[in-house]
């Protein structure tokens, strides 16, 4: 993947459950991390001391954050109420030159911010609920 612009990287979110996406409330930043547990079954029969992980085993995860501005209200509000009913909707962050990931995400933290002379800000962060389909840019 060469260089990219970073307002290209989006969060959206299917606000009904139709599977209509709609980029989620005025993004400035965004980032996303996948993780997997490792399985060590290292023995003492391991060649030469080397730890072993058990290949396919462990539990995978992808934490989203991303901060900005509320560019209206449909965004802000429904970003509210997944938050306050526990809801874990769909929701496709998109990587430019790599591809688009989708899936159920909890909204695990949802903050507000402001100063005297600027505008009214957020920050959030989301922890994936579900199994997640990665879909690969096609290659040119």
């Amino acid at each position: 993947m060469g260089a990219q612009n970073g307002k290209d990287v989006l969060i959206k979110v299917d606000l009904s459950g139709d599977g209509q996406f709609v980029t989620l409330a005025g993004l400035r930043a965004t980032r996303i991390s996948f993780n997997a547990e490792a399985v060590d079954v290292t023995s003492l029969d391991s060649a030469g001391g080397w730890r072993e992980l058990l290949s396919g085993a462990g539990v995978k995860a992808a934490n989203i954050a991303g901060s900005g501005v509320f560019k209206d209200d449909t965004t802000g509000e429904r970003a509210r109420q997944i938050f306050f009913d526990g809801e874990m909707p769909d929701f496709q962050v998109i990587l430019p030159g790599f591809g688009t990931v989708q899936g159920p995400f909890q909204i695990g933290s949802l903050e507000y911010g402001g100063s005297v002379n600027g505008e009214a800000t957020y920050e959030l962060s989301l922890a994936s609920a579900g199994q997640l389909v990665f879909t690969a840019l096609p290659v040119a």
